[in-house]
């Protein structure tokens, strides 16, 4: 599968006590590969999926390491260079709950161009996944469209995960709409906020059906947080409940159960099994910190449940 959009290092604050305007606190500061489409890269490549990842970086030292930390991941990148912008970066913010905000800069992944698009891997592609971070400013909507029509061309399917409920309200639900569901979308991976947001529902269940007509044919998979997710495929409407509630940070946890749940599905064709997988793997990351945390024995352990 091919994987499009944005990669970003993370400036990870963690308190560990309730943070006072004006005051003062330990915690934890680090910096962490991150950006939500290189994250579910990582996490379809890490379950076992062959896997590239289209993006564009600074002609930095972050840019560098930006390759270098998805060799190590066996992530086949094709990353642009430009000395126009640097690298990007997000601040991310985790209360002492585990809860995260974040605020996002706008680096060089905001401006990738259709015609640096290395157009022969997308078509080669079986599977091409966009965030919607590639969909609220153009650049680089343009160049996610495109590559869209040449995935679609070429005979792949196509997933979306919509990225930010609070981006898509800025934007407007029905802009947002009009640059989307023209797409082919196959597999759609909203969080609930995102579905809500989408839909004006409230209810997962009828959600997940208005999404299915929003985005014909589309499997809906609906990710829920401590609730887990819902899967909705032809008609049918499964609860899957969650593997642990144990929040430590929530950093990265629908990204990994996107690039998780892709690799089950595209090699088994099981969305309720492969959602189950996802959980698991999801569950093991809220527990750490970070998006990415090195894998230990546990984590290859439920990898290899595949």
């Amino acid at each position: 599968m091919c994987v499009l959009g944005d990669f970003a290092w993370d400036v990870l604050i963690r308190t560990n006590s309730e943070l006072k305007k004006g005051g003062d606190t330990f915690g934890e500061v680090m910096l962490t590969p991150g950006g939500s489409a290189a994250n579910v890269a990582v996490w379809a490549s890490r379950s076992g999926t062959a896997t590239s990842f289209v993006g564009k970086v600074g002609g930095d030292r972050f840019g560098q390491l930006a390759q270098e930390n998805l060799d190590h991941e066996h992530v086949d990148a094709y990353l642009v260079a430009t000395d126009a912008h640097l690298t990007g970066s997000v601040a991310v913010f985790v209360d002492h709950t585990g809860e995260r905000s974040m605020v996002s800069g706008r680096g060089a992944d905001f401006y990738l161009l259709a015609s640096e698009l290395p157009k022969s891997i997308i078509a080669e592609s079986n599977h091409l996944h966009l965030t919607a971070w590639s969909f609220f400013t153009d650049p680089p909507r343009s160049a996610a469209r495109t590559a869209a029509k040449i995935a679609k061309a070429a005979g792949a399917t196509l997933s979306f995960d919509p990225g930010s409920f609070q981006m898509i309200e800025q934007m407007g639900v029905a802009p947002f709409l009009a640059c989307t569901q023209d797409l082919g979308v196959d597999i759609f991976l909203p969080n609930f906020e995102e579905g809500q947001i989408l839909t004006g529902l409230s209810e997962p269940g009828e959600i997940a059906q208005r999404l299915t007509v929003l985005y014909p044919g589309a499997l809906v998979v609906l990710k829920l947080d401590a609730d887990g997710s819902y899967v909705h495929q032809n008609g049918i409407g499964t609860h899957i409940p969650p593997a642990t509630n144990n929040l430590v940070d929530a950093t990265g946890a629908g990204d990994s159960f996107a690039g998780s749940f892709l690799a089950h599905v595209l090699e088994h064709d099981s969305a309720v099994e492969a959602a189950r997988f996802a959980t698991r793997i999801s569950a093991w990351v809220i527990e750490r910190i970070g998006a990415r945390p090195e894998a230990d024995a546990r984590l290859t352990a439920l990898l290899s449940q595949r």
